[in-house]
């Protein structure tokens, strides 16, 4: 019961106001391969990861379930959901970033998705995290692009996309998720990460295109809280061996 009184997004803001620099392991289960699950998550026991995150663009809600169980049964981490749509909501999982694609102009995913799974998490006993959702321009068409049917920031245009960050925050947004997209060939720009995380006062996440420890590194560098692997990681379990 004691931890449940500091939420994960105060344990966040704990972490960030410390200095501590956190990873999320980001598993889509629509790519996860069944009969090596178990190795799977042995490695991500192994790993300095402090979170997994579980979601993708499409995704089957009963996959989504059976993987959040195993993860709850055989992993010690913080379980949050990182939805595509109201359907990959599932009340075994610790939290779920309440995403608004802000990058965007479509309005399923600035709010009326939101509207829609809002009944549903009243009913969880799931903690909502308020999230701004910036896609940024990765040299390559995003799944998330690509399903939203919205164009991402261009990675040059800082000033633009530090206005997005600081709107979400002044409507209330209680994280900054920057990212480049799954299989991006590019990151997120270091500049555009360091203008943004020294001029907000949430936390900044940073995900997307980012293949090895040294990107890790450079991502927190710049400014990053919290960083998220998810391709990388799935197709090499041994990422964090070198």
């Amino acid at each position: 019961m004691e931890q449940k009184l500091l939420t994960i997004h105060k344990q966040i803001l704990e972490a960030k106001k410390n200095g501590q620099k956190l990873l999320a392991i980001l598993l889509d289960p629509d790519k996860i391969v069944w009969e090596h699950l178990d190795h799977l998550l042995l490695k991500i026991n192994q790993s300095p990861a402090t979170h997994v995150f579980v979601g993708g663009s499409i995704v089957q809600s009963t996959i989504l379930e059976d993987l959040i169980a195993q993860l709850k049964q055989k992993t010690n981490l913080p379980v949050l959901i990182f939805p595509g749509d109201p359907s990959q909501i599932s009340p075994q999982a610790d939290a779920i970033l309440f995403l608004s694609l802000l990058s965007g102009r479509n309005p399923d995913y600035l709010i009326e998705y939101q509207v829609q799974a809002a009944p549903i998490l009243k009913k969880t006993n799931l903690e909502v995290i308020s999230t701004g959702y910036i896609l940024i321009e990765s040299g390559n068409e995003t799944a998330v692009a690509r399903v939203s049917k919205t164009e991402p920031l261009n990675r040059e245009n800082f000033d633009l996309a530090l206005a997005t960050a600081q709107a979400g925050e002044m409507l209330g947004n209680k994280l900054i998720y920057l990212e480049a997209g799954s299989g991006a060939k590019k990151p997120v720009p270091l500049e555009m990460i360091s203008l943004i995380a020294q001029n907000i006062e949430i936390p900044v996440i940073v995900g997307g295109g980012i293949v090895d420890l040294h990107g890790i590194k450079k991502a927190y560098n710049a400014g990053a809280d919290l960083v998220v692997i998810g391709t990388a990681f799935e197709n090499d379990s041994h990422f964090f061996d070198s």
